[in-house]
């Protein structure tokens, strides 16, 4: 009710003041006061107008007093909501005018009722009534009669409103409620990082909706209210722009106030412009456009946008559109940043410039914008890189110091700056500064601006890979992850993206303005900036940023000397800045605060990322490698130090708490590898690796400073690395290996210093790890519970191993004795202190000492005695029982040495003695108990018989070293066999001859007491692998001639003694040597052969023993195949005859063999064939011997193995017949066995393979004829196993069917040689017609064929005796068939198909061989008269036995073979008449006798005699050869005639004439018999009448066929060819009984 009364007393005042002048207003007041006392609320008073009406009235009056009273109640009612809305537009009406009056009074109660009016209910809803209020705010503003506090109140009240106004617009269109935004730029802090941290929290609330969630959907529709807050913007735009505003009703208004307005309205509501498109778009389309043309600079500016405040609020509110508007405004955005930074290019001035670095600067603090903009430009191809280019700009102001004449004022003011800043002060200039002053402080703060905006961007990706980390994208430092192969996650990407474009441009300007600066403050916050990004980068894996930053942050970390400094400027890279990092020590060094604190900042982010620093360690290792140099530098010092103070406050001074601090962090980063991962353990050592490396070169010399400051780096690094070492001993085996190697590496080093560091080193290092507690006794952890214990020994055993590992491995890795001496002493060492902790090295250990043994350097083997001397002496308790056979081996190992024969000669006499130690010791024990052992000992060094024997031992015993318990004295002995059999490797020939002999010797003296165990493990591993090195020795070894031992000199020439020709090589040497093993071995085959079947792997053993004859026969030389022949022939022939030999190992000397001859040997001449001729000797020597053996398929195996001998011999002696005319040895051989291999009667089917197998070797034709029917693979793949002993793999049949070559038809390369056919004709021949008559008549056809193609070699080689040696064969082979066949014998019984075949392949032969190579004029070269001769008689002999035994013996031969034969005859008869008379002229005398004789066989086979006994097939034979005789004569009388008359007088050659003369006197002779009559082409009345004298005898019916030819012949003008015409006639009357009429009876 307070305000009932407040509102009565300014009632009663109004009515007092207006009572004199003002009567009506008066009444009005006292009439409201009597009204107002009958209501009770305001809400009644604004319901009844009188109130609000009569203060109206009062202010209606326009009187100050009364105005100011009307308007003050009207504050009041409007406040208390006691005011009707409709009434507003009145109330603005009264306020206008007031506007217009002069009083300042009035026009302050007008704004302040205008502000109250937009603070209540009464708030404008239209535009008449917004523009109306707003309006007289706006030309109170403008008028300039207004007192300066009228306007500034009536700007204040323009604001507010415009706030108001959008207030209500926010919520109208239900908008997120709050204000966005900054409002103005952020206040700043005492420091960069501050200013981020700043700007990351006061820009949480616009992250998720800007970066995450990106913006909300549009809306295009308003509210009113939204139309009325969009009109409002409009209109502000257009008087920003200078124009007026219709809807305000204001023609002018300064520019500055109006983009003020803007700024304040784009910076506090942005979700209305984010949201709303109608506001959108007015952003985009308007003020977005009047920012652009405000901003432009290329035209003088003048008037009010040339002001430093307009030019500062155009500015603030472009940043306010990049800052909270960037992501939808995309292009302007670009385009402002664009004109922004075009800004830092101009030659403006420099207040204007330091405008915009003011809003570059504050952008890069801002971390929220700088991921917007680097979002939305930087990582978006189509748009530019504004970013990039912020931070170019601003690094180019950064480095135009460079070039200022006032740079160091500069620099010095920048300085001041930070330094005010960091106090948390203003930094300020003195009252009366001088023009230059005000130009420096001005560039300084331009230089300040962009060094703050460059560590801005590096403290904003230090703040955004932290916040990566936080929400999990990157994983920190800390972490013992592997980090992926590359980052996927937004902000990681983001961060890795802003790293590549930046980091070259931010590190160039921060490492110029660090190298000029010197004030504290500038130094510290740039470090921190190196060392936030240099975290950032290494957190990121961006390695060369990383290695960049680093290298330039090293660059500060120490003040070198004028001439290093000058050394070190000429370096290529960041990375390798400090590669020579070199220090002289008696230069003076001086460490400034700079440098102090730089390497505190290494420090840091070495704590920081020793765990990512990888590759990146050796740029800090490089300096503190330097800093370790100058911390012990007598010449070092610090600045604070420099001016003079006495001597003991000095001595107390910063400088040596610098250098201990610096000390102490040094060696603590290295004491604190034990936090760090194992992998960056092993980076760290990289490093250190590297380092020592890259002073490693030219440390040869241990001259100059130079040198001794590599050598200071290298032993900087060796000290850290056992640093290292002693700090991680209880996990030092991942990194053990790293560590030494590195110390092995520089053991290798020609420099002595660094040798002796390096063996130092590893001394230090393995002494520490075999010293720490974590490295227990064996002993004790043998009490351990079982699992405990089996994880604790194989953890002890890895460690164990790879730290006494390297003694062996720098021992074996050089050849520099006094390093060789360095590692005994080590080792030596190690035994005396640590032997008791020592079980699973052993074996290493022995073996270095057993390879000491070996070398020639006295120092080395004292030392090596002195090591085993220890462990004999004090470590045999400490040495497994698994061990003492290596113990032995090292003992044969020394004795084995090649300093000193007689020591060779002592260790052969040890071995002795402790062969009868081990003999006495078998005695004493059971074989039952000891033959488990054995075996399980033969399998384990089976499994390395064919390696090294010293790495064979070494792995045996470090298995046998966690399982012995005991002594075994079969192990034992073994071992004195393989010290036995590695002198019997010897390289000296004695030595090892010696050896084999006493090995084999032994075994044939000890044998019988040897269990078949043992017997085993002799053979395996000792006999056989003896064998194996004899062999490999012998066809490794050298063929160089020796020379013998020196004698002396004569004549000033070296006197040698002779050498045998047969031991003058290594070669030689070794092949006596396996002469000596193979006899060694076949003494033991033929003494305990029988009881070797017995054992159960001896198939194995006796496959391996063939496997090294088959090698020694193809590869060694010829005493070395005879030897390993006669090895074999003998135990085979002396146990096959005995009874005693199984058929698995006799079938297996057959495939040995068979293998030997297949493939190529190594022997060229008179040796190779040598041992092929004693194989084959051996192999009829086995046939002769062991025929009862042979089954078909080894006898198929053995014509194989044969035949594949004779297929080498043709290939590899083809030239052998055409330069000695006679056949090679080897085929030689062959054709001496060949008669020895006739199948005995058990396997007579095998005479088909036997004669077929030979057969290949004659001449072929093109198209071979194919095996038949496979008869020899079917004999081959038989199924006859014969089962191996003991159950081991059976001779498989098909190791003999695939063998190559053994087929019966395989064609063979080229042509074959006659010489050897010539010599194999006889030969099989004469096998064939001992064969058995079934065996025969398989085979009759192939062999008829095959002498045919010989005997067809006439025509290509005249001279050859091939032909005639198968016409011979061929004689006899047909005599030898038609004899069987005509005497009933077996032959006769042959199937009528089968004899059909045999005649069809002698009618192809006949007609072949007669038609194309008898009686023809074939070429010869030196044939002389005799061996034509003979030649034709060869041609009358086959005609014979065809004319007189084929064709008239009473053989059922087929009518078509007939046919075939004497159709051969007729066409061989036919030669001379049917050629031309000139050409008969000119054939050879034989051709006509061949003719003539062919035809007289004709004659032959047509006449007939009562003396002849006429059969069958006489008969048919004479029907054929009497109708073709007929024919021919015919002919041949018909052709004389028709030449006759063609030459005239010209006599008929001498041929043709005697043949038809003999035709015509044969035709007289012969007489036919009634069969071949019957076919004779007659008339059939003459033929009934002939018919009917059937019973004559002599008849000669063939006359009547040629009687009309006899008639032509008569007038022929040859008086000898008519009388025999006249004969014929006669002859013809007689046989038509003519001559008894006469024309008288």
């Amino acid at each position: 009710m307070a305000f009932m009364a407040v509102l009565e007393s300014d009632l009663r005042a109004l009515s007092a003041e207006a009572r004199r002048r003002y009567p009506a207003v008066k009444d009005g007041a006292e009439h409201a006061i009597l009204k107002l006392r009958s209501l009770s609320s305001p809400s009644e008073i604004a319901h009844n107008d009188d109130i609000l009406r009569i203060f109206l009235m009062a202010c209606e009056v326009r009187t100050v007093k009364l105005s100011i009273i009307g308007l003050s109640c009207l504050q009041k009612l409007i406040s208390h909501d006691a005011v009707s809305p409709s009434a507003l537009r009145e109330i603005l009406s009264t306020l206008k005018d007031h506007a217009e009056m002069v009083d300042e009074g009035v026009q302050l109660k007008t704004l302040q009722t205008i502000s109250i009016i937009f603070q209540s209910r009464l708030h404008p809803e239209n535009e008449d009534t917004m523009s109306q209020a707003l309006g007289i705010c706006l030309r109170l503003l403008e008028n300039t009669r207004s007192s300066d506090s009228v306007r500034n109140t009536a700007a204040a009240t323009f604001r507010q409103a415009v706030a108001l106004v959008f207030d209500r617009v926010v919520l109208a269109e239900s908008l997120p409620a709050g204000k966005f935004g900054f409002g103005g730029q952020l206040s700043r802090t005492s420091s960069v990082t501050g200013d981020v941290n700043r700007s990351i929290n006061l820009s949480d609330s616009l992250d998720n909706e800007s970066v995450s969630g990106g913006p909300p959907v549009m809306r295009e529709t308003l509210t009113e209210t939204g139309k009325l807050g969009l009109r409002l913007l409009e209109d502000l735009t257009s008087l920003a722009a200078g124009g007026s505003a219709i809807w305000l009703r204001v023609n002018i208004l300064q520019r500055t106030f109006a983009l003020d307005i803007l700024e304040f309205i784009l910076s506090n509501y942005v979700s209305v412009f984010r949201t709303l498109l109608p506001y959108e778009q007015a952003l985009r389309r308007q003020i977005c456009s009047l920012l652009m043309t405000s901003l432009r600079t290329n035209a003088e500016l003048e008037g009010e946008t040339g002001e430093p405040s307009f030019r500062r609020l155009v500015m603030r509110s472009v940043a306010h559109i990049i800052r909270l508007y960037s992501s939808s405004l995309i292009t302007e955005c670009e385009v402002f940043l664009s004109m922004l930074l075009k800004v830092t290019f101009l030659d403006l001035p420099l207040w204007h410039r330091i405008l915009v670095l003011e809003i570059l600067r504050g952008f890069c603090v801002e971390a929220r914008t700088m991921r917007i903009l680097f979002q939305n430009f930087d990582m978006h191809p189509k748009n530019t890189n504004v970013v990039e280019g912020m931070v170019k700009a601003l690094a180019r102001v950064v480095s135009n110091v460079q070039v200022q004449e006032s740079s160091e004022e500069s620099l010095a003011a920048v300085a001041g700056m930070f330094s005010s800043k960091a106090k948390g002060v203003e930094w300020s200039l003195d009252n009366d500064a001088s023009n230059a002053a005000v130009l420096v402080a001005s560039e300084a703060h331009a230089i300040t601006l962009a060094v703050e905006g460059l560590l801005g961007v590096v403290f904003t990706v230090a703040t955004l890979t932290d916040e990566a980390i936080d929400i999990g994208e990157l994983e920190s430092p800390r972490c013992d992850n592997d980090p992926p192969v590359k980052w996927t996650g937004k902000t990681t990407v983001l961060c890795i993206s802003m790293v590549d474009s930046l980091w070259l441009t931010i590190l160039d300007a921060l490492s110029l303005i660090l190298s000029r600066s010197q004030g504290e403050a500038i130094v510290l916050e740039i470090l921190k900036g190196y060392q936030a990004f240099t975290q950032a980068c290494g957190i990121l894996q961006a390695v060369e940023p990383l290695n960049s930053f680093l290298a330039s942050l090293c660059k500060f970390t120490i003040n070198f000397p004028v001439e290093t400094e000058k050394r070190s400027s000429a370096l290529p890279s960041p990375v390798s800045k400090r590669s020579e990092l070199s220090i002289d020590q008696r230069d003076s060094i001086v460490l400034t605060p700079k440098n102090v604190q730089a390497l505190r900042t290494l420090f840091n982010i070495a704590h920081r990322l020793h765990n990512v620093l990888g590759p990146s360690w050796v740029l800090v290792l490089e300096t503190l490698s330097a800093l370790d140099r100058a911390i012990h530098s007598p010449h070092a010092t610090t600045q604070e130090v420099s001016t003079p103070v006495p001597k003991f406050t000095r001595e107390l001074s910063a400088q040596y708490s610098d250098f201990n601090i610096l000390s102490s962090l040094n060696s603590q980063l290295f004491e604190s590898s034990a936090l760090m991962h194992i992998s960056a353990v092993k980076s760290l050592l990289s490093a250190l690796c590297q380092l020592s490396h890259q002073c490693m070169s030219g440390t040869s010399s241990s001259l100059g400073p130079t040198t001794s400051q590599k050598i200071g780096s290298i032993s900087f690094s060796v000290e850290r690395m056992i640093s290292i070492i002693v700090n991680n001993v209880h996990r030092v085996e991942p990194f053990w290996d790293q560590v030494v190697s590195h110390f092995l590496e520089l053991a290798d080093n020609s420099n002595p210093h660094l040798k002796n560091m390096a063996l130092d080193a590893l001394d230090q290092s393995i002494s520490a790890v075999l010293g720490s507690d974590q490295f227990q006794d064996y002993k004790q952890s043998k009490s351990l519970e079982p699992s405990q214990m089996e994880v604790n020994i194989d953890k002890l055993r890895s460690l164990e191993c790879s730290v006494i590992s390297p003694l062996k491995v720098l021992y074996f890795s050089t050849q520099s004795v006094d390093v060789r001496v360095g590692s005994l002493k080590i080792l030596l060492h190690v035994l005396e202190r640590y032997g008791e902790k020592l079980h699973y090295s052993w074996p290493n250990i022995l073996e270095m000492l057993r390879f000491v043994a070996d070398v020639s350097e006295k120092d080395l083997v004292t030392l090596g005695f002195q090591n085993l001397r220890v462990i004999m002496n004090d470590g045999l308790s400490a040495l497994p029982t698994g061990c003492l056979q290596v113990c032995v081996d090292v003992t044969g190992a020394y004795s084995a040495q090649k300093t000193e024969l007689n020591i060779s000669l002592t260790a052969v006499g040890l071995l002795w003695t402790m062969t009868d130690f081990i003999a006495k010791g078998l005695l004493n024990g059971p074989f039952e108990e000891k033959e488990t052992g054995v075996s399980s000992t033969v399998r384990q060094i089976d499994s390395k018989k064919m390696e090294d024997q010293t790495h064979s031992i070494s792995h045996h015993v470090r298995d046998q070293a966690s399982s012995g318990h005991g002594v075994d004295y079969e192990k034992l002995l073994f071992y004195i066999f393989s010290l036995l059999q590695n002198l019997g490797a010897d390289e000296r020939p004695e030595v090892r001859n010696s050896a084999v002999r006493t090995l084999f010797q032994t075994l044939g003296t000890h044998g019988q007491k040897l269990s078949k165990s043992m017997w085993e493990d002799c053979l395996w591993n000792y006999v056989f692998p003896t064998l194996d090195r004899a062999s490999h020795m012998a066809a490794t070894s050298s063929k160089d001639e020796w020379q013998g031992k020196e004698l002396g000199t004569r004549g000033g020439k070296a006197v040698h003694m002779l050498i045998h020709h047969s031991r003058n090589t290594a070669q030689k040497q070794w092949d006596e040597t396996l002469v000596l093993v193979f006899g060694g071995i076949a003494r033991i085959l033929r003494l305990f052969f029988p009881f070797f079947t017995s054992l159960s792997n001896f198939w194995s053993g006796w496959e391996s023993l063939l496997q090294f004859v088959e090698n020694s026969i193809l590869n060694g030389s010829k005493e070395v195949a005879l030897a390993a022949i006669t090895c074999l022939q003998t135990t085979v022939n002396s146990h096959s005859l005995k009874g005693n030999m199984p058929m698995p190992y006799f079938i297996s000397v057959i495939d040995v063999y068979e293998l030997v001859l297949r493939k190529p040997s190594s022997y060229r001449g008179n040796a190779g064939d040598k041992v092929k001729q004693e194989i084959l000797h051996g192999l009829g020597e086995l046939y002769v011997q062991a025929q009862g053996l042979f089954n078909d398929v080894l006898y198929t195996q053995l014509i194989a193995i044969i035949d594949l001998a004779v297929k080498h011999a043709m290939l590899t002696n083809d030239n052998f017949e055409t330069e000695f005319g006679n056949v090679p040895p080897v085929l030689r051989t062959v054709l001496e066995i060949l008669p020895m291999l006739r199948p005995t009667e058990h396997i007579s089917s095998m005479w088909p393979v036997l004669l077929r197998e030979f057969l290949q070797y004659l001449p072929r034709q093109d198209s071979h004829l194919q095996n038949e029917e496979g008869k020899i693979d079917q004999a081959r793949d038989s199924q006859v196993n014969y089962d191996a002993p003991n159950g081991t793999t059976p001779i498989s049949p098909n190791k003999v069917a695939a063998s190559p070559g053994s087929g019966s038809t395989t064609a063979i390369t080229g042509i074959p040689s006659y010489i050897f056919a010539e010599k194999l004709v006889p030969v099989l021949v004469d096998l064939f017609l001992q064969a058995p008559a079934v065996e025969k008549c398989i085979i009759y056809p192939e062999i008829i064929q095959s002498l045919g193609r010989c005997m067809t070699t006439r025509r290509d080689n005249q001279d050859s005796a091939l032909w005639r040696l198968a016409v011979e064969a061929f004689n006899r082979v047909l005599i030898d068939y038609v004899t069987k066949l005509t005497n009933g014998g077996p032959d006769s019984s042959i199937s009528k198909p089968v004899r059909t075949r045999i005649w069809k392949e002698i009618a192809d032969v006949y007609e072949i061989f007669l038609i194309g190579y008898c009686g023809r004029a074939l070429p010869s070269n030196s044939l002389s008269a005799k061996v034509l001769e003979a030649d034709e008689s060869l041609e009358m002999s086959i005609l014979n036995i065809l004319g007189d035994s084929i064709l008239k013996l009473p053989v059922d031969t087929p009518t078509d073979i007939l046919q075939r034969l004497i159709s051969t005859l007729d066409r061989c008869a036919s030669r001379t008449c049917s050629l031309p008379v000139e050409t008969v002229e000119l054939m050879p005398p034989h051709c006509s006798r061949f003719s003539l004789t062919c035809l007289q066989k004709l004659f032959s086979l047509s006449s007939y005699s009562s003396e002849v006994n006429w059969n069958l097939t006489r008969s048919e034979v004479s029907k054929i050869s009497i109708t073709m005789l007929m024919t021919r004569c015919e002919y041949i009388l018909s052709r004389f005639l028709t030449d006759e008359n063609g030459l005239g007088d010209c006599p008929l050659p001498k041929a043709r004439l005697e043949e038809i003369i003999y035709v015509l006197e044969e035709l007289a002779h012969l007489v036919i018999h009634p069969d071949a009559a019957s076919v004779l082409p007659l008339c059939p009345l003459l033929r009934t009448g002939l018919a009917e004298d059937k019973d004559k005898h002599d008849n000669r019916h063939h006359l009547f066929v040629l009687l009309p030819s006899f008639c032509e012949l008569v007038t022929s003008r040859e008086l000898r060819i008519r009388e025999l015409v006249q004969i014929l006639l006669r002859l013809v009357s007689k046989e038509l009984s003519l001559e008894k009429l006469s024309l008288a009876s």
